[in-house]
């Protein structure tokens, strides 16, 4: 973990090298203060030398103006090495999600996943910049502190590092509460942020419902396990601090003690007793950043544990080496059988389905039948459990996932748009397109006239998901999204159900002009839009129970003519 931690220092090893080297200079200068201190009183002041005395206050100005210099360079390109580290990660763990499965997302929450991306990447961050720099000098004041109090006081200095030991063994024994504490507290953390994406994104139907209440409950109910985590947390962090802390109190008792004893019996000078006096302070300082090394360290490692969840899960496996290129679209599925996971059982088995190139093919039947799922096996969104699917006689595992998905529309029910202009939203993945290539798919999914009457025309901003657009608009846009592509398999999954007849109406004409020439697949409740489908399949829990044409399906008196009927 710590050497996958460091591999994320390479890029920026220059300047956090000289992040190092100036720290350690400003650790020298500390170390140079004490020194003088011992001198001016010991030396120039009993014995009146008031020149030496001025140059040693001019070397100590001196030394305090580089000090200025070096706390800039450290408090700001320090903090630059953490950030670029930080927006490296965030690249990377990016590209990962970009990668993974529809089931990772199936499994976890949005807000969780935003955490890791966010929240506990900030404290990686802090942990990369911090961490290396107090481990760093911590080292060297320490090493620095002990040989010069040595040089005053031998006896005086094992005396006082005595303690360490006390210390250490105190730090590992609150080690492993302080990282279980905190990494409970990063959890609770995602889930608030999870809850309040889903309350946010809701909040329409919240408000329609006027359930303020009930989300308000949920919420309180989450925050207060977070205060309860978060209140761990910090007693382990309080439990270690005080313990130090008291540590530190009480050598300074034992040191005043010892070192009035050493001065009383002419052991040491007073002034030596107050250089050493001024480097227990140095002494303690590096035990303080320690202090502050151990928590922080625990909190990036969490933060990093959990970036690293992400990374290491394993991304949609790439089977396929042939580049589809423009596809037939002759689709064919052979004995298709499907599970979600092992506890849902079987969605699909033993499917056999085969659509003709520039056919359309409805499935149609009960909700929970599988005909979403059997549109999703196409795109390979995800991985049938056996059987073949087959586009142009070729298995599609046998095709890049890039190459498979360019040769396939989809115009789904929900449809997502991007909180971005009209005119992006249309281009989305479409490649390198023209202002008038996309207006004229506007116009060819009968949306461009009212994209002219806005003030900002294409330009729009949609608002998030769409919001300032109507359902019907929204999917003329997505219509507009898919003419644009031109792929040869097309997929209209419910395009239509969760609009009004009218509008239906209207859509359903830029959907038939989009299907002319295209294989597609078309998933409806509503029977009046699939009647002149090549072919029309009824999907139940048990298969494909009846196929045929509306006519066909009319005269055979089973499900369809049911269906129909109601």
């Amino acid at each position: 973990m710590i050497k996958r931690f460091i591999s994320y220092y390479k890029p920026h090893k220059t300047m956090f090298i000289l992040d190092m080297v100036f720290a350690f200079i400003l650790a020298a200068c500390d170390l140079f203060y004490p020194v003088l201190t011992g001198e001016m009183l010991d030396r120039y002041i009993p014995n009146g030398m008031i020149n030496a005395l001025l140059i040693c206050a001019a070397v100590l100005f001196g030394v305090y103006i580089i000090k200025i210099f070096l706390n800039y360079f450290v408090m700001y390109y320090g903090h630059i090495v953490g950030v670029r580290m930080q927006a490296d990660m965030r690249r990377d763990i990016f590209d990962r999600l970009q990668t993974l499965p529809l089931s990772y997302f199936d499994n976890n929450k949005t807000g969780t996943i935003m955490s890791r991306i966010i929240n506990d990447l900030m404290d990686v961050s802090e942990l990369a910049h911090h961490g290396p720099e107090d481990l760093f000098l911590s080292l060297v004041m320490f090493i620095g502190s002990f040989i010069l109090m040595a040089s005053i006081s031998l006896p005086l200095t094992l005396i006082v590092y005595a303690a360490v030991p006390f210390m250490v063994v105190f730090a590992v024994k609150k080690r492993k509460k302080m990282s279980d504490a905190f990494t409970q507290s990063r959890v609770e953390v995602g889930e608030i942020n999870a809850s309040l994406e889903n309350s946010i994104s809701g909040i329409r139907v919240s408000k329609a419902y006027d359930n303020k209440e009930e989300e308000s409950r949920n919420f309180v109910e989450g925050n207060k396990k977070f205060v309860t985590a978060r209140s761990a947390a910090y007693k382990a962090m309080a439990e270690f601090h005080t313990g130090i802390t008291f540590i530190g109190d009480f050598l300074q008792v034992v040191l005043y003690v010892c070192g009035g004893v050493f001065c009383y019996k002419g052991m040491i000078t007073v002034g030596e007793f107050t250089s050493f006096a001024l480097y227990i302070s140095v002494f303690m300082n590096p035990i303080r950043k320690l202090v502050g090394f151990v928590e922080q360290y625990q909190n990036g490692m969490s933060g990093f544990e959990r970036f690293c969840e992400i990374m290491d899960t394993a991304p949609e496996e790439e089977t396929g080496t042939v580049d589809a290129g423009i596809l037939k679209g002759n689709v064919e599925y052979k004995n298709v059988t499907f599970s979600y996971d092992e506890e849902s059982g079987e969605v699909l088995s033993g499917l056999d389905l085969r659509i003709d190139a520039g056919k359309t093919v409805a499935l149609v039947g009960p909700s929970g039948g599988g005909k979403t799922t059997i549109c999703h096996l196409l795109p390979r969104f995800y991985e049938i459990t056996d059987g073949e699917i087959t586009i142009d006689g070729r298995n599609i595992c046998e095709y890049t996932r890039s190459s498979l998905r360019r040769n396939i529309g989809i115009v789904a029910q929900d449809v997502f748009l991007f909180n971005a202009t009209i005119y992006e939203n249309i281009i989305y993945g479409c490649g390198d397109v023209t202002r008038e290539m996309a207006e004229e798919a506007a116009k060819r999914a009968n949306i461009h006239d009212y994209i002219m009457t806005l003030p900002d025309g294409y330009d729009t901003v949609v608002g998030e998901r769409g919001v300032k657009l109507s359902g019907g608009q929204k999917q003329r846009i997505s219509i507009a999204r898919v003419f644009l592509k031109n792929p040869p398999i097309l997929i209209l999954d419910e395009a239509t159900s969760a609009l009004d007849n009218v509008t239906e109406r209207m859509i359903q004409k830029s959907l038939e002009e989009l299907c002319v020439g295209r294989t597609t697949i078309v998933v409806a409740h509503r029977l009046t839009t699939v009647m002149n489908a090549h072919e029309i399949l009824v999907i139940t829990d048990e298969g494909i129970t009846e196929r045929g044409t509306h006519e066909e399906l009319l005269h055979a008196g089973g499900i369809y003519a049911g269906l129909w009927e109601e």
